[in-house]
């Protein structure tokens, strides 16, 4: 594509995207990037909340008569329907979409392929990750007339791009992405767990790559983590509420909000968790609860990879350096609420470039799992992305238990690169250079 052709379908996109509501601004933009492409289709695919899949939003008018039975439709296998809206989830299941979103390369697929467009011998598919800083959003899907050459290919790789600022923008101002995402219900409980979570959940910032995971239990156990990156700093939390349901969730909801708040005024380390562990304490003499929360707080110094770590009463973290994976041996100070005049003690511990640290929750050294050795997971899980690493030791866990938690599950890993300052070499949203392959990629 021509750069001026180039620089018309970017401007038309954004000028789509604010033209339309919040909840049509991506269906619009879609359809301009597949204009200036000459693009048979094209359409976005958002990412799963379960992290297992990909969901497909389609917005199916009605007229006036036939909204009132919308809900009586039937409908086929992975769909749900509110009013004139439909989702499709499409699983993983090792296909060219789930190998889009694990390696973020391009995949472009022949009409004679197994993977090409159902009854259209003639059409090309192009899928292209849609990602910022290494958050996977979705993916974009192209079908074509003819088959793209590498120039074309690269277009599509950086319109997709502009489309996860599009869909990050929008999705502050409509419940519609969030809806199609949810392929399980939430209780109460769940979903002020869920808002307690940062928005992104995976963070690539020159320095540091960061994800964070969280797997809940049947009965919402009260985890969260938290990231907050300012100039020269990563700031880092994880927590455990103790008990379950709405009160362990309202529990972390004044834990979290204590250590944004006491953060945000520019506290020490030390004085973000005695703020934390005072709120929670007179709660706790006000109610009557006997509520408290462990946890793991942690800040990193950006420019020498110094880390200070607290230790509220919870598991230790892992440290993988080179070949060996160590229990990092920190003090264990009482957990937040127990007692409005604890004493915590920092810990430093210094990072070297290609270090990963692994912070946990207890529910990942689940009873029912007894049998994985969680320091040779880290190690095994050591060449993955974080954000594939995180997912890929919950899952660990899920085998271990039949899929069946008794308390939320929760990783958060950090991988220590150094040279801070540094900008990032990156591809289209992602650390990773996008490959174009012409067949799927065997993994």
């Amino acid at each position: 594509m021509e750069r001026e052709r180039k620089a018309e379908a970017v401007i038309s996109a954004l000028d789509a995207a604010e033209a339309t509501s919040p909840v049509e601004a991506v269906e619009s933009v879609t359809r301009v990037l597949g204009l200036a492409l000459d693009a048979t289709s094209v359409s976005f695919l958002v990412a799963d909340l379960s992290g297992r899949g990909l969901v497909r939003l389609a917005h199916v008018p009605l007229s006036a008569a036939d909204q009132d039975n919308s809900r009586k439709t039937s409908l086929r296998a992975g769909e749900r329907r509110d009013v004139e809206e439909l989702a499709t989830v499409l699983p993983f299941d090792g296909g060219p979409e789930e190998q889009v979103v694990r390696t973020q390369n391009v995949q472009v697929l022949a009409p004679d392929s197994e993977f090409g467009v159902p009854g259209h011998p003639d059409q090309w598919r192009v899928l292209s990750p849609v990602t910022e800083r290494g958050e996977v959003i979705g993916l974009l899907e192209f079908v074509l007339p003819a088959e793209p050459d590498l120039e074309a290919i690269g277009d599509m790789a950086q319109l997709a791009h502009l489309l996860a600022f599009v869909v990050i923008a929008n999705r502050r101002h409509t419940d519609l992405y969030e809806w199609g995402q949810r392929t399980r219900p939430l209780s109460l409980s769940a979903e002020i767990q869920h808002r307690l979570l940062p928005g992104p959940q995976t963070c690539e910032a020159g320095a540091f790559t960061l994800a964070g995971w969280l797997e809940p239990a049947a009965v919402i156990a009260g985890d969260t983590f938290d990231f907050n990156v300012a100039r020269d700093v990563l700031h880092v939390s994880l927590t455990d509420a103790m008990g379950h349901g709405v009160a362990a969730a309202l529990s972390a909801t004044l834990c979290v909000g204590s250590l944004r708040n006491t953060r945000n005024v520019g506290a020490t380390l030390l004085e973000q968790v005695a703020a934390a562990n005072l709120a929670l304490a007179e709660h706790m003499a006000g109610s009557g609860l006997e509520d408290f929360v462990t946890g793991l707080v942690g800040r990193l110094d950006l420019r020498t990879g110094s880390m200070q770590l607290v230790n509220a009463g919870h598991v230790s973290p892992y440290l993988a350096r080179g070949s060996d994976v160590t229990i990092v041996e920190l003090p264990v100070d009482l957990p937040f609420g127990l007692f409005a005049d604890t004493t915590y003690r920092c810990t430093d511990l210094t990072l070297q470039p290609g270090d990963r640290l692994v912070l946990l929750t207890d529910g990942m050294l689940e009873r029912n799992a007894a049998g994985l050795d969680l320091a040779q997971a880290v190690g095994d899980t050591r060449r993955l992305h974080p954000r594939e690493a995180v997912r890929a030791l919950a899952d660990l866990v899920l085998d271990g238990t039949g899929d069946v938690l008794a308390d939320d599950a929760t990783v958060l890993c950090i991988d220590w690169l150094g040279s801070h300052g540094r900008e990032r070499s990156t591809v289209h949203g992602a650390d990773r250079p996008i490959r174009t392959d012409r067949h799927l990629a065997d993994g």
